[in-house]
């Protein structure tokens, strides 16, 4: 497979807007100004720390499709049993430390085997705020290139849908592991945005030209005077990379 070919992008809404709040008005007051035909939301750890599942079905009832973004990482019984737990509140995506292990993700997965519409099951590989020096310092000498492919290697091996890795490491993920492995990238930023704390960035059309299936973008939306708005020209950017 050419990396440097544009990628056909199956899904016609392949953005996900980072929920990344303290609290429940401006969540939802967001989510008011989104239309659930044109993107997901993302639910993350604070969110859904403060509120619990009530924040999730909120946003379903709202006609959303959720990514649960909790990043279980336990004992195999413990997150299998999350992981069903996730799956009874009908989320569309959840995911898990691939770090945690064979025997967890295959708990994971056997967790969801019977559910007739499971959710995606991804696996978070190395997070995109990290770079070299960061994983030396938690005694991982490889490059941050090498330890997500290993991990995703072994996300697939075990049985995952997918993973979740910086832009940067997609069209090297999407070679080795084929075209059906699910790949969701945090770590995208407009030309106009900062980077704020992501360190691995590349632009939306640049993500899915590596080979995303998915873009993760919270600020440059949910910070914008008009999210709908800054959700279109991101639409616009990427034209060009989706399927007709």
């Amino acid at each position: 497979m050419n990396s440097a070919k544009t990628s056909i992008v199956t899904d016609p809404k392949p953005i996900i807007v980072a929920l990344d709040f303290p609290s429940a008005a401006p969540a939802f007051a967001l989510a008011e100004r989104l239309d659930p035909a044109r993107c997901r939301l993302k639910v993350g750890k604070e969110l859904f720390t403060r509120l619990g599942p009530a924040c999730v079905e909120h946003l379903q009832r709202s006609g959303f499709e959720v990514f649960l973004d909790l990043k279980f990482h336990d004992i195999p019984n413990t997150v299998a049993a999350a992981c069903a737990a996730a799956a009874d509140l009908g989320v569309w995506m959840l995911n898990v430390h691939v770090s945690g292990g064979r025997a967890m993700l295959e708990a994971a997965r056997a967790a969801l085997a019977g559910y007739a519409q499971p959710p995606l099951l991804i696996g978070v590989t190395v997070l995109t705020s990290l770079a070299s020096s960061d994983l030396a310092e938690i005694g991982c000498p490889d490059e941050p290139e090498a330890r997500v492919l290993a991990l995703a290697r072994l996300a697939r091996d075990a049985g995952l849908d997918g993973v979740v890795c910086s832009p940067r490491e997609a069209a090297k993920l999407r070679a080795e592991l084929g075209r059906e492995f699910t790949l969701i990238t945090p770590g995208v930023r407009p030309l106009d945005s900062t980077a704020d704390d992501q360190r691995r960035t590349l632009t939306p059309a640049e993500a899915l030209a590596a080979g995303a299936d998915y873009l993760v973008i919270g600020r440059p939306i949910t910070r914008a005077p008009d999210p709908l708005l800054a959700l279109a020209a991101i639409e616009r950017s990427i034209t060009h990379c989706l399927e007709s």
